[in-house]
């Protein structure tokens, strides 16, 4: 992926809540693999939306020109993203708090539990449409959790 946007996302709830949501979006221009079956090498551009419950992919090329959208329940996400959401917010408290580090690290680690669970999820649901490794669909993850006001 060359470009990402997400079109329609609520503003972040917090500076911690952009800066991960900033960080997965430069993580994934750097470096994923995203191969939409049929559509050949990219570069591809990515409008990541969410509409009446569904998650949408719209996949565009190096001009931003529609070329296919994905649509996806979002019902088997809704636990993991209100996890998520919950998540980040202990986090946030913990550090504003200035908790020991054994609590932020148990924090940090059910994220990264909660991330790999719903990467492999994403995966699932996008076998066969478009082939992503699985650091691509954690910071997938990500951006589908920051399109959500609080679930």
């Amino acid at each position: 992926m060359v470009r990402i946007e997400l079109p329609g996302a609520p503003p972040p709830p917090s500076a911690y809540a952009e800066a991960d949501r900033r960080q997965a979006v430069e993580d994934l221009l750097a470096g994923n693999r995203f191969d939409p079956a049929g559509l050949g090498p990219g570069p591809f551009g990515l409008h990541l939306m969410v509409r009446e419950g569904r998650l949408i992919l719209d996949i565009r090329d190096g001009e931003d020109e529609p070329l296919r959208a994905i649509i996806l329940v979002l019902g088997p996400f809704r636990r993991m993203i209100k996890d998520y959401h919950m998540l980040v917010e202990s986090h946030e408290q913990a550090v504003t708090e200035g908790a020991m580090d054994a609590r932020v690290q148990a924090i940090d680690m059910g994220r990264r539990g909660l991330h790999n669970e719903a990467a492999e999820l994403l995966q699932t649901r996008l076998d066969g449409r478009i082939a992503v490794d699985f650091e691509t669909a954690r910071r997938l993850f990500t951006l589908i959790a920051a399109l959500h006001a609080r679930v």
